[in-house]
């Protein structure tokens, strides 16, 4: 039976991981990073315009979030992106009960923001999706401070839909490019 490593020598064990891949990103020409920098912001422009289109043609209130959604999650893979979007609609989703519920028990208090925030936050780490937290906190507080008219329900159950959408293109976008990569470059186990 193996030791199970400790909570600090895993950590230490990132931390070397993400600056061993920080330095090799540095090391790259300038021009190499530009051209991934212009890709990315070419994928999520396309992702973020598609997204308010398709927002402003469904008549959703603030059209605007679905295109924020998008850039939010895009990424330059289709992996990545999808595990951007996992916890960006994990974190709406936590977000808006947590929102919705405080706002239900509590009504409109900064004590009752703040208890949702950390509950919401919390509640991700407990449920393992830790990497969804801030963007749990981030829905919360949407909801709850940003000026709205209607319902928390409403506003809860709107923000999703929106983060939904802005997922559903980005993730579309990104497939997308990467068939178009693929086309153009070819496969890398196809150079034997």
């Amino acid at each position: 039976m193996s030791v199970p490593i400790s909570l600090r020598e895993n950590l230490r064990r990132l931390l070397d991981f993400q600056q061993d891949m920080s330095s090799l990103y540095r090391r790259l020409p300038w021009s190499h990073r530009l051209v991934q920098g212009l890709w990315l912001a070419l994928l999520a422009l396309v992702a973020a315009s598609a997204a308010y289109g398709f927002g402003l043609l469904l008549h959703t209130q603030q059209a605007f979030w679905a295109a924020l959604t998008a850039i939010a999650v895009t990424q330059q893979n289709y992996l990545d992106t999808r595990a951007s979007s996992r916890d960006q609609i994990i974190g709406a989703l936590v977000g808006g009960v947590a929102g919705f519920g405080a706002a239900l028990i509590g009504g409109e208090h900064y004590a009752t923001y703040a208890v949702a925030v950390v509950v919401a936050i919390a509640a991700c780490w407990l449920f393992g999706v830790g990497s969804a937290a801030r963007l749990s906190g981030t829905t919360t507080t949407i909801i709850m401070l940003v000026p709205h008219t209607g319902s928390f329900w409403l506003v809860a159950l709107t923000r999703v839909g929106e983060v939904a959408l802005g997922i559903t293109c980005a993730l579309l976008v990104v497939a997308a490019a990467e068939r178009l990569q693929v086309l153009w470059v070819g496969r890398a186990d196809s150079r034997g």
